[in-house]
């Protein structure tokens, strides 16, 4: 399989961030683009934090124009995370090693693996432009030292399985594997991606901890919901949460 049709491509050597080149080339792309960065010096991971990104490693955005409005935009996190846990799994042969965590990470033998940045301008009414930012330890893990308190320990695919796979040649597999998944998601909508998703899904069935910006709820995670929302059973009830940062004992 060779690079998807009618998805476009820009290879760039360095670049600030890719989600912010882009949001700033958004204007000029005829259809969905891959922009991809050999090196990008000020990544962004969720609420503002810094991604780390040696080289060797693979950061890239996809721009998309997405039809409906920000609700629908926003289950593109599940699309772009479950084709990222498909793309490892091809390469290394070992599915059973990768597994997501609510909303969007990729992780192997249980440490983080990748992450999953959205963002969006625009509206519905006048054409929504969609980034996906996808950040990926191929070759390096970030120090200890970088991390947030309770972070999950990152791990990178070349220590845990062995292979360094050049990050271009990874982002054909991606890009296959998002193709594929972003026509079913058109097609039939959200149920079977949320499927899939939930047969990948780490500590489902567990009691895990989703802290909001104001509340934290700890409960066994259920599930998800046809809106991507995590679904807890907590000794207040179920709680569906839109947006939260998920802990769990040991991670």
């Amino acid at each position: 399989m060779g690079w998807p049709e009618l998805y476009a491509r820009v290879i760039l050597p360095e670049i600030d961030s890719t989600n912010a080149e882009g949001l700033r080339r958004a204007p000029e792309m005829a259809g969905p683009t891959w922009v991809f960065a050999h090196r990008q010096t000020r990544g962004r991971g969720r609420r503002g934090r810094a991604w780390a990104d040696p080289v060797g490693n693979f950061a890239a955005s996809l721009v998309l124009r997405p039809a409906g409005g920000p609700e629908h935009a926003a289950l593109y996190s599940f699309v772009a995370s479950l084709a990222l846990c498909e793309a490892c799994s091809a390469l290394t042969c070992e599915p059973s090693r990768f597994s997501l965590k609510w909303p969007n990470d990729v992780l192997l033998d249980g440490g983080k693996l990748a992450g999953i940045l959205l963002e969006s301008t625009g509206s519905a009414r006048d054409g929504l432009t969609l980034v996906i930012g996808i950040g990926v330890n191929l070759a390096h893990a970030p120090e200890g030292e970088q991390l947030e308190g309770g972070a999950l320990r990152p791990v990178a695919l070349a220590a845990q399985t062995g292979l360094l796979i050049p990050a271009e040649a990874f982002l054909t597999t991606l890009a296959q594997h998002f193709a594929a998944l972003d026509r079913q998601f058109q097609q039939a909508g959200f149920a079977p991606i949320r499927r899939a998703w939930l047969q990948r899904a780490a500590r489902l069935g567990d009691v895990i901890t989703a802290r909001t910006m104001r509340d934290s709820f700890t409960g066994t995670f259920e599930t998800i919901d046809d809106t991507g929302n995590l679904v807890l059973h907590t000794a207040q009830g179920r709680q569906a949460i839109a947006a939260a940062d998920v802990f769990w004992e040991g991670g």
